[in-house]
Formats: C-alpha cells, structure tokens, sequence
C-alpha cells in the first residue's frame, strides 16, 4: 500500500458510504481488509451497532488501534486474523453489512464471498468496490488480475446476492455495486 496520506486522496469516502447505504440502519457491519482504516472510522460514525474489521497485517491492526483510541471510538472490534484461511468466527446471519472494499481480485473471491454470504443475515447487504479496470489508475492490483465490473457482477449472482445497485461510478478510481442476500 502507499503512504496514507496518497491512499486517503483515493476515494470520496463520504459519497461512497452514502451510494452504498452504509447508515443508522447497520448494527453489525463487517469490514474484511481494512487497511489503514479509511472506511472503518467513518463507518463506525454512522452506524448503530459494532463494527467488524478484519486484517491480517499487525501493524495495520497496531494503527488503526491507535486511531480508534485518539478519536474515542468504542463500537469497532478490530480482528488481526486470516479470515480467508480461518473463516470470520462470526455467527451464521450475524451480520446486518458486509464491505468488501478493493478486495475481491484474487482465486479466494468465492471464497470471501461465501464467507459474507453465511454471515449476512436473509436481505442484508454487501457493498463492494474495486479500483476501475484502467491500467492508468495510480495503484491497484495487477490488471491480469483486476476484475472488470461485469465479473464482479457475476460473481456476486453466482454467490447468490441480488444486484441492488449497478453499476456505481466512484471516481477518479472506483466503482462499486451494491447487493443483497
């Protein structure tokens, strides 16, 4: 990953959330690889419930930690682990959102996918966004790789998620699609 302050001037965050109705209605939101926290602290903000975050990089979990204590956020429960490998821990129809934020780009999708589809309580939703299939764009993964926005689509129905919202332009970088169990 870059430097955070480069990766902050990635996404509106803000329009983002909104697009992808991460609101007061979540209690238990999921958050699988988050990074340097960008969307977990302002998440946690408009939610009612707890937050999940899941990484497997320690000294990410260590900063966001810090992060978490400065802002005197309580509701986000950070969990340093392989939740490709190990599962989430998290209960069947646990969870009312699932964020899957410039993840799914690798074999373990399904995977990912599965996982968040076993944790989502019956109508919940998942938001996913991913870096535009454009191998201009700063970072991201390699375009072998990158999934095009109608793969990610596919994959969600092959999952058995609804599609709620299609195509979701995030610029300058992203795009996004919300779902639904």
């Amino acid at each position: 990953m870059p430097e955070e302050k480069i990766w902050a001037n990635f996404f509106d965050v803000e329009e983002i959330l909104d697009a992808l109705e991460i609101n007061d209605r979540v209690n238990n939101l999921i958050e699988f690889g988050f990074g340097y926290g960008t969307f977990t602290i302002p998440s946690s903000k408009r939610i009612n419930g707890t937050l999940y975050a899941f990484d497997i990089e320690k000294a990410l979990t260590e900063n966001l930690t810090a992060k978490l204590k400065l802002n005197n956020i309580r509701n986000v429960k950070l969990l340093n682990k392989d939740f490709i490998s190990e599962g989430s821990g998290l209960q069947n129809e646990e969870a009312d959102y699932v964020m899957l934020f410039n993840i799914l780009h690798a074999e373990e999708s399904p995977a990912i996918l599965n996982e968040s589809f076993r944790i989502l309580k019956t109508g919940a939703k998942v938001g996913v966004i991913h870096w535009n299939y454009d191998p201009t764009t700063p970072r991201g993964p390699g375009m072998h790789i990158r999934p095009k926005p109608e793969e990610l689509k596919s994959l969600l129905v092959k999952s058995a998620f609804s599609i709620i919202k299609y195509p979701l332009d995030f610029p300058p970088y992203h795009y996004g699609i919300l779902a639904q169990k």
